[in-house]
């Protein structure tokens, strides 16, 4: 589990600078790396960043309230 949250951090992450570059600069960094916006590359990147969003906001409740970033032992 702590893998998947820390992937979907840095998915998050990328998602928020892709956004305020867009609103700072008029600069869409995932539609510059793939050539368009609307390129399978951007789509897959686009539902990837939507599903580590939506797994961050469920994860505390399948967790029962822990989002787990380091190892932790069984209890």
């Amino acid at each position: 589990m702590r893998i998947v949250n820390i992937i979907a951090y840095v998915l998050v992450i990328l998602g928020a600078i892709n956004w305020g570059l867009f609103g700072l600069f008029g600069f869409n960094l995932v539609s510059s790396v793939f050539a368009g916006a609307r390129t399978m590359g951007s789509i897959i990147v686009y539902s990837l960043i939507a599903l580590a969003a939506i797994w961050l906001i469920i994860s505390p409740i399948v967790t029962r309230g822990d989002l787990w970033l380091t190892h932790r032992e069984a209890d």
